[in-house]
């Protein structure tokens, strides 16, 4: 059955090659720079405005300041070893806190798409969880966990689980109908149907949930950072907190540009496999 399976996979996705085939002209510079301008464009204007309003003076430049001077503030931070150390504290807490949220929410979207009686009692629970801040549940953090790293890693995996469970639930309510019974009728039942047709079938809607999930996690980590301040341990969102508190707003700004960056990369990096998964099923166009 699975070669059988296999066959019929790579013969549909062969097809949905072929019927895109003749509009893949597209140089591959041609692309880059199609996707580019518009990010590029975006950020002049917001350095414009930006300047506008320190020109305009409606805050000291010691409080906003401008954005030549956070530049030399930023280029200043990557020399030195506190910054690097930073970020490699806080891109280790994101990591681990969203393969543990991957885990749990894969496995518990496919549960509760699956079992008729947890879709009932927990499903709302999950969009419920999904909605609520993450900010909210760090006091409750700080009461179990006192300051600690565990702390701050409970708070982002209930900020991202529910995102990519919810993901992997309506990825399995949108399968079409059709195509599971193409799927029975060639002898997928059980783990086999889940793993060569609804499997494949959701991972658009999959790799969403994964995609929100991580901004969830992103999100309460700084906030984590913020709160939950472990002495000794460097993090960007503690060096943005603790820029704020000694006044040094060029630096403070400078690492808000520093979070702002990892996360257009992180967003650059889910756009490519969102691309390459609906390459992959013959549902996109190269542009």
């Amino acid at each position: 059955m699975a070669a059988d399976l296999g066959t019929t996979e790579r013969t549909i996705t062969g097809l949905d090659a072929l019927d895109l085939g003749g509009r893949t002209g597209v140089p591959r510079g041609a692309r880059i720079w199609a996707g580019t301008w518009p990010k590029v464009l975006a950020l002049a204007i917001v350095v414009g405005l930006w300047q506008v309003v320190v020109w305009s003076g409606w805050r000291p430049d010691y409080v906003l300041p401008g954005p030549s001077t956070v530049a030399k503030a930023f280029v200043d931070m990557l020399g030195t070893g506190h910054f690097w150390q930073s970020l490699v504290n806080t891109a280790r807490r994101a990591l681990i806190g969203y393969l543990v949220a991957i885990a749990i929410g894969l496995v518990l979207g496919v549960a509760v798409a699956r079992i008729r009686v947890l879709r009932a009692a927990i499903g709302s629970m999950i969009t419920a969880l999904q909605t609520m801040p993450s900010i909210a549940w760090f006091p409750l953090a700080i009461v179990l966990f006192q300051l600690s790293e565990q702390a701050i890693l409970f708070v982002v995996v209930l900020g991202a689980a529910p995102s990519i469970a919810n993901g992997v639930i309506a990825g399995v309510d949108y399968v079409p109908p059709l195509l599971l019974r193409a799927g029975r009728n060639i002898g997928a039942q059980g783990l086999g149907l889940y793993r060569f047709v609804i499997g494949p079938a959701s991972l658009p809607h999959i790799v969403s949930g994964l995609k929100q999930g991580w901004a969830f996690c992103w999100r309460s980590l700084m906030a984590g950072e913020l709160l939950v301040i472990i002495p000794g341990r460097a993090a960007v969102g503690t060096s943005l907190e603790q820029n704020r508190a000694l006044s040094q707003y060029a630096d403070m700004m400078a690492d808000m540009v520093v979070i702002l960056i990892l996360g257009l990369l992180a967003d650059m990096a889910f756009s490519a496999a969102d691309r390459a998964v609906r390459k992959r099923w013959g549902i996109s166009e190269n542009r």
